[in-house]
């Protein structure tokens, strides 16, 4: 069984958030969570968010057993850029690219 959880339009950028991302998939969710708990970056907490509301789905909605669990898919896509402009030199403009993503966890269950 599979269980999903989504979050939209994170304030980071995907190629940071990627980072951390690989260092989750195809872990058992409790040690996950620890990796996410422990690591310094931004996107840790925000991934961490995301693994603990599929946690809870698969609890809630599926009745599945939690040690039993693990990151089977994790994506990061490309949200919306948000476009800003900054003063430049000689009457010139700077363009500041505001990146966010969208994160997809999906957990099943451990195959032996």
């Amino acid at each position: 069984m599979e269980a999903r959880s989504v979050a939209r339009y994170l304030r980071i950028s995907p190629r940071k958030c990627r980072l951390t991302a690989n260092q989750i998939r195809n872990l058992p969710v409790a040690e996950a969570l620890e990796v996410l708990r422990f690591s310094r970056h931004k996107a840790a907490h925000l991934l961490r968010k995301v693994v603990e509301s599929a946690i809870s789905n698969a609890e809630h909605n599926l009745g599945a057993d939690i040690d039993l669990l693990r990151v089977d898919r994790i994506m990061v896509d490309e949200g919306p850029v948000f476009k800003r402009f900054r003063a430049r030199a000689r009457g010139r403009v700077g363009r500041i690219m505001k990146r966010t993503s969208h994160v997809t966890v999906v957990l099943s269950d451990v195959q032996d």
